[in-house]
């Protein structure tokens, strides 16, 4: 029986639909989400998606996505959640999901980065699971400034509102061809999702140099 090999990159092309030809994650491949605003991010994309959602977290975890806030972004009908009571059966449930094939995209909500080994596991997981159909797409979300290493990109996220305008500052923190780029990123009606302006570093004579000051939620 042939045995087919594994590539230690994905051979999926496509890539999650965003607003901004820059915010690309490539499918087959696990990603990392960090931030405040770091499920924020995770809706965001799953309303780019079609098909249902797995959603991990701990058993003991506090802080649960509310379908009231998860509609502005995606039918919450479409996510299942899976409450683990051990932190290790986290990444084993992402793995295992991932391996299957059977959802496009897996979510795990981690009270850490996790370490490379577990990392590179979800990756060949993924390129398992896009052998058996549609490829799909692990997103790891962990608190502060992240840094799983191993991770296809990285991304943080934090509120940035103003007034009734919701708005957040994305950051690129990680990207294998591409360099570190901050938006601020606004949704101007439910469902609608990201418009991306990019934010310049103060000095640069860019006009948008200003446009995100640092809002607090």
């Amino acid at each position: 029986m042939p045995t087919r090999l594994l590539s230690h990159r994905s051979s999926a092309t496509g890539a999650i639909p965003t607003p901004h030809p820059e915010v690309r994650l490539p499918l087959a491949r696990a990603h990392e989400a960090c931030g405040p605003a770091r499920r924020s991010f995770a809706l965001w994309l799953a309303g780019q998606m079609q098909g249902p959602v797995l959603w991990l977290a701990p058993a003991w975890g506090a802080d649960r996505p509310n379908p009231d806030g998860m509609i502005a972004f995606a039918d919450p009908g479409r996510f299942i959640f899976v409450h683990p009571v051990r932190a290790d059966d986290l990444l084993w449930c992402m793995e295992e999901a991932l391996r299957s094939g059977a959802v496009p995209l897996v979510v795990a909500d981690l009270p850490g980065p996790p370490p490379l080994t577990p990392v590179r596991r979800l990756h060949l997981a993924a390129e398992q699971g896009a052998a058996l159909g549609a490829p799909p797409l692990g997103l790891l979300l962990t608190p502060g400034d992240g840094g799983a290493p191993g991770v296809e990109t990285r991304w943080h996220m934090a509120p940035s509102h103003l007034g009734a305008a919701r708005r957040w500052r994305l950051t690129r923190t990680r990207a294998r061809t591409l360099p570190p780029r901050t938006w601020l990123a606004e949704q101007r009606s439910p469902r609608a999702g990201l418009e991306l302006r990019p934010v310049h570093a103060p000095g640069t004579g860019c006009g948008d140099a200003e446009i995100d000051t640092g809002q607090t939620p």
